[in-house]
């Protein structure tokens, strides 16, 4: 074997050794490292999760304009209550709505009647007691909510009440049958958008941590 055949084989091995180190080290390191520290003070950094004292609450700002007056309601919400949440509370008004419009479409009112005021119970069921006087029934599915928003906010300083009111787009399928079981209204198979518009209220604060239907409209 010839010195020039020598030379590469002993480069080549050089060149692997290399490598290996290379992917060793290399391989070790997860994500950003950190420069070595210097013998200057090193400044604290910054958290990223940090929130900047004043800047906007996107839990409200993702439902109200900034600066609006339902804005405004909500940020005194969560000052009389640390804990309330819109988001939170707007998913716990999507359920709301499907218990609260099942159970007045099947009459069964009082299994809903702690969640609503004695004048919406009222209504409730004077609707219900019509539709029995007439020997109607309503045989109902819920679909699910297509839609839901906030519709606006209020809050009083000295009672601490607060309302919220939320527009819903709901689909379901209804049918309203006579004594004699024959459909007088509606489609079993046609899926129908129903829109709505309720507030909800509750004293913040309270121990009592259940909102009530106050009033309904479209």
């Amino acid at each position: 074997m010839n010195s020039a055949v020598i030379q590469l084989l002993v480069l080549a091995g050089i060149a692997i050794f290399l490598i290996l180190r290379l992917k060793s080290v290399l391989g070790t390191r997860e994500g950003f490292e950190k420069p070595p520290a210097t013998a200057q003070a090193q400044k604290p950094a910054r958290n990223k999760f940090e929130v900047i004292e004043g800047g906007a609450d996107r839990d409200i700002t993702d439902h109200a304009e900034e600066g609006s007056k339902d804005a405004k309601a909500l940020i005194a919400m969560k000052a009389a209550e640390p804990d309330f949440n819109v988001g939170d509370f707007l998913e716990g008004a999507r359920g709301a709505y499907e218990m609260i419009l099942m159970a007045f479409e099947n009459a069964e009112l009082d299994q809903i009647k702690p969640f609503l005021s004695d004048e919406v119970f009222e209504t409730f069921s004077d609707v219900v007691a019509a539709r029995e006087k007439q020997g109607l029934k309503v045989e109902a599915t819920f679909i699910g909510v297509r839609e839901l928003s906030l519709a606006g906010a209020e809050f009083d300083d000295q009672t601490r009440e607060g309302d919220v009111s939320v527009r819903f787009v709901g689909e379901m399928t209804s049918v309203v049958r006579d004594q004699s079981g024959d459909i007088v209204e509606g489609n079993p198979s046609e899926i129908k958008r129903q829109k709505d518009v309720w507030t909800f209220s509750r004293k913040l604060g309270a121990d009592d941590p259940n909102w009530q239907l106050v009033a309904t409209g479209g």
